[in-house]
């Protein structure tokens, strides 16, 4: 960018094309996103202020965070903020940025927790606190429990439940899954979007992925680790006819639900993203014989 005056008009014309040469994802919007936190104002706001100029302090600001998204920082990183299921978020590199896929993981266990009576909810691998806080919020008669293994990712959970709200009604607990969790608390609903990626891949995933914290991505040599274990050590905490909830990789579905089905499950079934994609897995606990040991 020159010394000339730049509009937002100029400004966005000027950085879609750069991150278009670049090979920046989603350049204009990104442009959009960037630009509306720097000027503190609506994506809408930029298009009714086409031609107003920017000035020095924020064409500064803004070609920091340029230069810091062509270096594969990722977009919610540089704002702060992610929007997931109609609520802004919190997010930094602490936790793995919620993902689109997640809401429906959110939607399907909603209907595991009744709208008008008390009910309690586990939150395994909570990262940014994103699933627990909304089931909180869409359930105000829920409670949940919440885990995860980084103390870092907790304290920005925390963050999160109480900005939005629901701070004494979701609980973040700090240990490996289900560790820190009562032995004698049973749930109507236990969820987890726990890493499932296989360690090999991770070399040559995106440099925005790579940048999100490898405890959250890294799912072990065929990115079932977590997933065998949150399947095998929930039914201890499931209540009669409780339901199991997981967001798996897409190509993991036939391995997730055989161990579903071996574990003992009920109903066991694997579900599709919006893309095709096997993104959901379910089981539900046994009405009958309840909880093992």
């Amino acid at each position: 960018m020159s010394s000339d005056t730049w509009t937002i008009r100029k400004v966005l014309t000027w950085t879609t094309q750069h991150f278009e040469k670049r090979q920046v994802d989603a350049p204009r919007l990104t442009a959009d996103v960037l630009l509306s936190h720097v000027l503190k104002v609506s994506r809408v706001r930029l298009y009714v202020d086409l031609d107003r100029p920017l000035s020095k302090e924020e064409l500064a600001s803004f070609r920091a965070l340029i230069e810091r998204r062509i270096s594969g920082e990722p977009t919610q990183y540089l704002t702060g903020v992610k929007e997931f299921y109609n609520r802004p978020f919190k997010v930094d590199q602490r936790v793995l940025i919620p993902r689109p896929e997640t809401e429906l993981l959110v939607e399907a266990s909603l209907h595991a927790l009744p709208k008008d009576t008390p009910s309690r909810a586990l939150d395994v691998c909570t990262g940014s606190g994103c699933i627990a806080v909304s089931l909180a919020a869409e359930r105000p008669q829920a409670s949940v429990l919440a885990t995860d293994l980084s103390p870092e990712a907790c304290a920005l959970a925390r963050e999160n439940a109480e900005a939005l709200g629901v701070g004494a009604r979701v609980t973040i607990v700090q240990g490996d899954l289900f560790t820190p969790v009562p032995p004698d608390a049973r749930f109507h609903l236990v969820v987890s979007n726990p890493p499932y990626i296989e360690t090999g891949e991770i070399p040559s995933l995106s440099a925005e992925v790579r940048r999100e914290p490898h405890l959250a991505l890294d799912g072990g040599k065929d990115g079932l680790d977590a997933l065998r274990r949150v399947i095998r050590e929930a039914r201890r905490f499931l209540r009669p006819g409780g339901l199991l909830a997981m967001e798996i990789g897409e190509t993991q579905g036939n391995a997730v639900r055989e161990l579903l089905q071996a574990a003992g499950y009920e109903n066991a079934r694997v579900e599709k993203d919006l893309e095709r994609r096997d993104r959901l897995a379910f089981g539900t606990q046994p009405a009958a014989t309840g909880p093992q040991a």
